[in-house]
């Protein structure tokens, strides 16, 4: 992670939006490429707001870390607009074309087929939702004209960029990739001396991507008509049905999509209010419930990620990702029991079943106030996904979580970006052993359930404080958990508390993050009754602190997220 500061006389140069008593704040933008990062700095220095930066950093996003996300994805943004005191909670997830069947991922045998079976092809792409969500969300909070963030994007794609360490890393890895025209001839070189005909391209190469900046080119003249009719729909729609894996996606669906603006979910934690996504996202909401549950005990006194701590952390975890798993799908299509899940007698109910000395093994879901009970789905987590989080200098905050689901989404390219897999965030299974139907079963039009849990934190005063949030599959929940804590509890800078060596529980066994200081802790938490896993993490954090009247900015190491800093005047 680097941070680049710049010291400017904001007023004096920002004319575009104006120069008032709202401007020379500082600003900041933390994303995972400091190229997109750059991308939102240079419009937040013509003026702009957070969400034109925003806008600006998912676009250069999607051409440098093409593995993670892009348009033909979805994403979730929250916003704090400072003037109006307001969250509002923008839905950008993909939906299940109208074709779908509830065997879609089910063989002749009726068994669900294996998992990368599912994600290679068009079988598992949604339609994507970014750009109508961008658009949206611009409508209502930019400043800059919507072609002007366009630019960086395209100058990026036409002129070439190298291929970061992370994202060569991604190529070798994705084999399936080879076997995509597009993919192939973007990210390979030929080698007829391997079975595959080609090598995937290494760090440093240079690429560029004339195919992307044409597609760009038409949206930011055309706004989303130009991604969701005409040649690059049928682009995409093309790509999906005639793959050998093909899928039901049809330019009906596209032509039909609708991003929601949805309202905010919160809840308190000590004395911060903490609000997030609210469905089809599980993020927010089972952030919440591990919170609400954590607030009965004092966090505070503990040694950070002391063993006491990493259990308490791991058991409500696993608590809520019960409850998660039986009853947090699509509201729109689905009864969910959102504000019983939250209700304080049911959280302190739940927070009774820990034992501060002991591990309870698999936890069961409870029956909280409103719930109808259904069958569990399953989770399955992937190294994709990306967040950002930005603050301009009038105050406002954007926290964006953005995907293809899996690394390179269902690997085949349409227009110049890769397709989402985002179908496969459905469970496999329409119904439970006992025939019950399972929340989150895939259905026409309907948005599987994510993990993505963009955060915004109040103080006291219901004033902005942070943006945060990660990737991460279901593990995202339990980063952004943890950093919370972090902040809150330990009075961490953010910073400090992204670098936390990760503990997190889905319900299975407590996952320590491999060659950190927390794998000491596996002996003691083994004795109290936890399985214990060592694994690699996948997080890619990205937050921001105000801390008095300064920003405090922090990026993953464990990825290439870069920080900078605008400094206004004052």
């Amino acid at each position: 992670m680097r941070v680049i500061r710049l010291a400017m006389v904001l007023c004096s140069l920002l004319v575009i939006a104006g120069c008032d008593d709202e401007r020379g704040r500082d600003a900041m933008v933390a994303t995972a490429d400091g190229r997109a990062s750059e991308a939102a700095r240079d419009m937040l220095s013509a003026g702009g707001s957070a969400v034109d930066a925003a806008i600006a950093a998912q676009l250069v996003l999607g051409l440098v870390e093409p593995q993670s996300s892009g348009i033909g994805g979805g994403a979730f943004l929250l916003h704090w607009n400072e003037a109006a005191n307001r969250i509002d909670a923008y839905d950008g997830r993909e939906t299940a074309p109208a074709g779908v069947k509830p065997d879609l991922f089910l063989n002749e045998a009726g068994q669900p087929m294996p998992f990368m079976q599912a994600v290679v092809g068009g079988r598992a792409v949604g339609v994507p939702g970014v750009v109508a969500m961008l658009w949206q969300a611009h409508k209502e909070h930019g400043l800059l004209p919507w072609s002007q963030l366009f630019k960086p994007a395209i100058k990026l794609a036409r002129e070439g960029f190298a291929i970061s360490p992370r994202l060569a890393d991604a190529i070798a890895e994705a084999r399936p990739l080879l076997r995509d025209p597009s993919a192939r001839a973007y990210l390979a070189m030929p080698d007829m001396s391997v079975p595959e005909g080609a090598l995937p391209l290494p760090a440093g190469a240079v690429i560029r991507n004339e195919s992307y900046a044409r597609t760009l080119e038409r949206i930011a003249t055309m706004g989303p008509s130009g991604f969701y009719e005409g040649r690059v729909a049928q682009a995409i729609v093309d790509a999906v049905q005639s793959h050998p894996n093909p899928g039901t996606l049809s330019m009906s669906d596209l032509t039909g999509y609708r991003s929601i603006r949805r309202e905010a979910v919160c809840g308190t934690y000590r004395k911060y209010e903490v609000c997030g996504m609210p469905m089809p996202s599980s993020g927010g909401l089972t952030t919440l419930m591990i919170l609400g549950m954590l607030d009965h005990y004092k966090l505070g006194q503990m040694q950070p990620l002391g063993t006491t701590a990493a259990h308490l952390l791991a058991e409500a975890s696993a608590l809520a990702f019960a409850d998660r798993e039986l009853y947090m799908a699509d509201s729109d299509q689905v009864a969910v029991p959102s504000a019983g899940l939250l209700d304080e007698r049911y959280l302190a109910e739940r927070a009774r079943l820990i034992n501060p000395g002991k591990a309870f093994g698999t936890a069961a879901a409870g029956i909280p106030p409103g719930a109808e009970l259904r069958a569990a789905g399953v989770d399955r987590a992937r190294a994709g996904t990306s967040h950002l989080s930005i603050v301009d200098a009038y105050g406002n905050a954007v926290s964006m979580t953005t995907s293809i689901e899996g690394p390179f989404g269902a690997h085949i390219m349409a227009a110049g970006f890769f397709l989402n897999n985002e179908l496969t965030d459905f469970s496999f299974k329409p119904t439970g052993p006992d025939g019950r139907p399972v929340a989150n079963a895939v259905a026409p039009g309907k948005r599987p359930r994510s993990s993505m849990a963009p955060t915004i934190v109040l103080d006291d005063k219901g004033e902005f404080l942070a943006t945060l949030g990660s990737p991460g599959g279901s593990r995202i929940i339990g980063y952004v958990t943890q950093t919370l804590v972090g902040l809150m509890d330990w009075d961490l800078t953010m910073q400090e508390a992204i670098d936390q060596p990760q503990v997190l529980d889905r319900n299975g066994p407590v996952e320590l993050e491999e060659r950190s200081a927390i794998v000491r802790n596996a002996p003691v938490l083994e004795e109290m009754g936890h399985k214990v896993s060592i694994r690699p993490s996948i997080s890619g954090l990205q937050g921001i602190w105000r801390r008095g009247d300064r920003l405090e900015g922090g990026a993953d190491r464990r990825r290439e997220g870069v920080v900078l800093e605008l400094r206004g005047s004052r």
